[in-house]
């Protein structure tokens, strides 16, 4: 099982959330805040999980997960999506765009953890 999952997320409260109950589990979190600059953060070294958020400044985490899925270094990383808004229309697109998964804030730690092994092969 890999160890390293990318967060991109620009709240801070669902940052240091996120990354205590990952960092609690045993896995290296490593965050980025900026849509317009996440691609780069992800090649310069990529991460075995990506959590990605749907809204971000500089670029939204859709345009993001098109780049990730047509890109052979990023293609196969699974992409768990957030999102505060949870209308079947984003979910559908997420899932449409090769999103793994497709998670609503707020959401439970154990929740988060869970979806996370799972994806990672845990």
């Amino acid at each position: 099982m890999g160890n390293r999952v990318l967060l991109i997320e620009d709240e801070p409260n669902i940052i240091e959330a996120i990354s205590f109950i990952l960092s609690r589990d045993g896995l290296t979190v490593h965050t980025h805040e900026d849509g317009q600059t996440a691609m780069a953060k992800v090649l310069a070294l990529p991460p075995d999980l990506i959590i990605l958020d749907v809204m971000l400044p500089g670029r939204s985490g859709f345009d993001i997960l098109r780049d990730l899925r047509v890109n052979d270094v990023t293609k196969a990383i699974p992409v768990m999506m957030l999102t505060a808004r949870g209308q079947a229309k984003d979910r559908e697109l997420a899932l449409r765009l090769g999103a793994s998964h497709f998670m609503t804030k707020p959401f439970s730690n154990a929740e988060v953890r869970d979806n996370v092994r799972n994806l990672m092969g845990a």
